[in-house]
């Protein structure tokens, strides 16, 4: 009589405990949404669908550009 072998299923790999890499993926649904939200209002009104959010987020770049270089 012959030994039976085992077969066992390789183990999963080990979850990360990162913190910033659990954030990773609501960002990326955001700017996702936010993209395809912008292309909805090209195809809407043109050009000023183009235009008119780029103008409205200058105020929200000025902020980033300062909170970047204070570090």
């Amino acid at each position: 009589m012959t030994p039976t072998a085992t077969i066992t299923a390789p183990h999963a790999p080990a979850k990360s405990h990162d913190p910033d890499a659990a954030a990773v993926g609501p960002i990326l649904l955001s700017v996702a949404v936010f993209l395809a939200g912008w292309a909805t209002s090209i195809a809407l009104w043109g050009i000023p669908g183009l235009y008119i959010p780029a103008l409205a987020l200058v105020p929200v770049m000025w902020v980033m550009l300062i909170w970047i270089s204070r570090g």
